[in-house]
């Protein structure tokens, strides 16, 4: 079994809560019993969570050197420009690290989200804008120090694709059972890669 969790603000991707945080657990959405996580995403981000009672979806999802695509939905602060959006697809160093090339653009029009709560903060005089990128590694807080380092602090972050799946209509907190067809999208590279 293969399940796309649309995971809100302010979940853990783990099933038991962490003492003294002000963060939720998995356990409470319902999911269905002997599921974990493949992957995750931190408490603050948004998204597409994969969860399975089947450990060889993670091998095939998660394996350095399998390159899987994950898509991402950023808002950043500034309106990146096209040296920004280059650089990201080269690779940043962040931590010692430079990060593997990847697909960056600049969203327009802008993606229509479902509202997040609670809501991002909001500058008067700091314009924001959406960019997309599409990772093959998932380094910790990779999207955000990514975009960091370029000068545009991400402010929310959606996962909205795995592979050639799309999170789509699927509200945050809900969950679906994928069919044969969709498991295949999961696992099957975007057109555009």
């Amino acid at each position: 079994m293969l399940i796309a969790l649309h995971k809100p603000y302010g979940f853990l991707s783990q099933f038991t809560p962490e003492p003294g945080s002000q963060w939720r657990a998995l356990a409470e959405l319902n999911l269905p019993k002997n599921v974990w996580p493949i992957g995750r995403l931190d408490a603050d981000s948004e998204g597409l969570l994969l969860l399975s009672d089947e450990k060889h979806f993670t091998a095939k999802l998660l394996t350095p050197g399998r390159e899987h695509p994950r898509t991402y939905h950023a808002q950043v602060e500034r309106i990146p420009d096209s040296a920004a959006l280059e650089n990201l697809e080269k690779g940043v160093v962040i931590g010692g690290h430079r990060t593997l090339p990847c697909e960056a653009r600049r969203l327009e029009p802008q993606p229509e989200h479902p509202p997040r709560q609670p809501t991002i903060r909001h500058r008067k005089n700091v314009p924001t804008a959406w960019i997309e990128l599409i990772l093959t590694e998932g380094k910790n807080r990779q999207v955000r120090r990514m975009t960091a380092s370029v000068g545009h602090p991400t402010l929310r972050l959606i996962r909205v694709a795995v592979g050639d799946f799309q999170l789509a209509d699927l509200p945050p907190g809900e969950w679906k059972v994928l069919s044969p067809e969709e498991m295949a999208a999961v696992l099957r590279k975007p057109k555009a890669l």
